[in-house]
Formats: C-alpha cells, structure tokens, sequence
C-alpha cells in the first residue's frame, strides 16, 4: 500500500466520521421535534395539531387507528435516538451487555414502525401518490429484511457481517429522515416548489426523492466499503468525493429544515 493511498484512507475516516456525527445531529433534533411537537399536542390533549404537520395523522372517531399512529410517532423517536448508539465501536466494547438490549429494542421497534407505517400509507391514507407509496412499502420492507439478516449474523456470531447488516438497517431506518433533509435542501436551493405540486405533494422531483432516500445512501455505503476494504486510491478519493458532497447536502438540508420546520414547531 502506498503513502498516498494511506492518506487517502485517513482522509475516507475522517469524511466518514464527520458524516456520522452530524447526520446523528440531526437526526436527534428531528426527534427532539417529534417528542416536543407531537408530545405537548398529546399530553394537552390537543390532537389535531397533529395535523398541522401528519395530514390525517389525527381523524376524530377513529380511536385505533389514532392510537397506531401515536406509536408509530412514539416508536420513531425511539429508534432515531438508540439506533446511532449501535454504532459506536467505544461504547459497543466497553459496555456490550448494553449494546446487545439496545440492539433488541431498536430491532423489535424498527420492525413496529415499519408496520405502522405500512397501515398509516395503505389503510390510514397518507399525501402523495402510488409511486411514493410503493416507495414507502419498499423502505418499509427493507427494515423488516435488514432487522432479520442483522439479527440472524449476531446471533451466529458473524460479526463483521452484522455490523454491515446493521448499518445498512440504521440507513433505511432514516429513510424519511433523508426525504425531509433532501426536500428542504432542495427547497433552500431554489426558495420555492420545483419540480413538484405542494398541494399535491406529487411530482417527478419527489418520485425522484422518495426512492433515493434509501437508495443513495445504501449505495454510498456500498462505495464506502470498497474503498474502505480495497486498496485502490481512485475508488477511496471517489468515495471521498462522494461523501464531502452528500454531507455537503445534508447541513444545508438540516439547516434548512431546522431553521423552517423543527425549531419553529417545538417553540409553539
């Protein structure tokens, strides 16, 4: 291996521990919203805030359906706060007893919310069109297959083999966290609606959205561990370069999102 390959990997750590930090940043202001917004409308007893934000999320009358919907919120915030927390290699050696019931629980609440979420777009009704929707089921079934196979590597101890398994399953878990950061990324960049009908909330941008929330970032990691278990220069510097970009990405989309949605929301 070359001085500069090895450079080049040190670069690669370092892009990809900057994007780790603040996607969990991020994502943990995204709960902080959903536990204050959505909280604070419950405990009050005020549900039709939910709609402010959920179209649909609360419909009077429908008591079960409101209660799947409240556990899906519930259990969202839950899984955006203890799934970066498997991830962490220092926390996961020194404190394993923890990282294996953490584990548990972020397992058996990603499978719940993929089923919830399945009822909120197919029964309940959600915005959007069919293309979303199926996207919606895609990402839905992706968590429930990464759950099992991640589950299915730790309990045979294939180790390194979980550990993917349980990144690719954070990744798909945050898919609607990735739709908001790059809708509002996108929406920075041009200060109004392109490409789509905010009524509608159809478009070819947000059909565009809607299956790269879980893609693109399924494949960065993809190019991530190429590089990272290869030993070609050219692909570690493309997978840097890809990394900067969609980090890059990312803050705007955060900042943007923060600044006009989640801040705002939970200061009312």
């Amino acid at each position: 291996m070359t001085l500069q390959t090895l450079k080049w990997r040190r670069i690669l750590n370092a892009t990809i521990t900057s994007w780790f930090i603040l996607a969990v940043l991020g994502q943990w202001l995204f709960a902080a919203y959903v536990a204050i917004f959505y909280g604070k409308a419950t405990v009050t007893g005020n549900y039709e805030q939910w709609n402010k934000v959920l179209p649909k999320g609360y419909v009077p009358g429908e008591t079960m359906s409101n209660l799947v919907v409240g556990i899906h919120l519930l259990l969202a915030v839950i899984i955006i706060v203890g799934g970066p927390i498997q991830l962490i290699p220092t926390l996961r050696k020194m404190a394993p007893r923890f990282h294996r019931w953490n584990g548990r629980l972020y397992i058996f609440t990603a499978f719940i919310t993929s089923l919830t979420g399945l009822y909120m777009v197919w029964i309940r009704g959600s915005i959007g069109g069919n293309i979303q929707h199926l996207s919606i089921s895609i990402n839905a079934i992706l968590i429930m297959l990464f759950a099992v196979l991640t589950v299915r590597h730790g309990i045979q101890r294939n180790l390194n083999v979980h550990r993917k398994w349980a990144i690719r399953l954070f990744l798909v878990v945050n898919g609607v966290w990735f739709f908001r950061v790059g809708l509002y990324f996108w929406l920075f960049i041009h200060q109004k609606p392109v490409g789509f009908n905010p009524e509608t909330f159809e478009g070819p941008f947000l059909y565009v959205l809607t299956f790269s929330q879980y893609l693109v970032p399924l494949g960065a990691f993809e190019l991530y561990q190429k590089a990272k278990e290869g030993n070609s220069t050219r692909i570690i510097k493309l997978a840097v370069c890809i990394l900067i970009i969609l980090t890059l990405i990312m803050i705007i989309g955060i900042f943007a999102v923060a600044a006009g949605m989640w801040l705002p929301k939970m200061q009312h």
